[in-house]
């Protein structure tokens, strides 16, 4: 007697779900992410306390301009990925995609603008062993550098996704959770800028 083969009807995932497991899982781990550098910035206030003359001397060396500037981009940079997320929840591919493209531009230029800081506090001999303060400087900027390549990463892979048609009105999960990723990435780097550049 032959057996017949069990069927399994599996249903499709609901798209409300996997949305919100989606933000469960980015929620989570920025929230590792806040105590990595929620470890970094307290160990900068004990110092900075323990040695208040001593960050004040080298805080001085820090170029506000370009620190403005630099916080300028990413805060443009958090615009266009705000502005490529509604625009794909009313159907608006192509323009995601630019937004998309002009968000992973801006990191650029901030990573770029970073590299000729730290190649100008090089020249002064200010190097990461230095002092107490600039380990510190390196330290928080470089790891928040390397969030930033992550998240030009993560939007290169939603454009190259976007161009291949995988978006629309329906689905935008992965993008909105890439936006929320990049959206923390600059709000580390607001708290960054005041500590490093204008607090002395």
């Amino acid at each position: 007697m032959e057996t017949q083969p069990i069927k399994h009807n599996i249903a499709p995932e609901d798209p409300s779900v996997v949305h919100e497991a989606s933000k469960l899982g980015i929620w989570t781990f920025l929230a590792t992410e806040v105590l990595l550098f929620g470890g970094l910035f307290t160990a900068y206030t004990v110092f900075k306390l323990k040695y208040p003359e001593m960050f004040h001397a080298q805080h001085m060396h820090m170029n506000k301009v370009i620190g403005a500037a630099n916080t300028v981009v990413l805060i443009c940079s958090s615009l266009t990925v705000a502005l490529g997320i509604a625009a794909i929840k009313r159907g608006r591919v192509a323009m995601l995609k630019a937004c998309l493209a002009l968000t992973i531009f801006l990191g650029a230029v901030f990573l770029v603008v970073k590299y000729f800081e730290w190649q100008e506090h090089f020249a002064q001999g200010l190097y990461p062993s230095s002092n107490i303060y600039f380990s510190l400087y390196y330290m928080m900027t470089g790891l928040h550098g390397i969030h930033v390549l992550a998240g030009m990463a993560a939007l290169a892979v939603m454009l190259v996704m976007a161009q291949r048609g995988r978006f629309s009105e329906e689905y935008s999960t992965p993008v909105e959770i890439t936006g929320v990723y990049w959206h923390f990435v600059d709000l580390v780097w607001i708290y960054l800028f005041p500590m490093l550049y204008l607090i002395g």
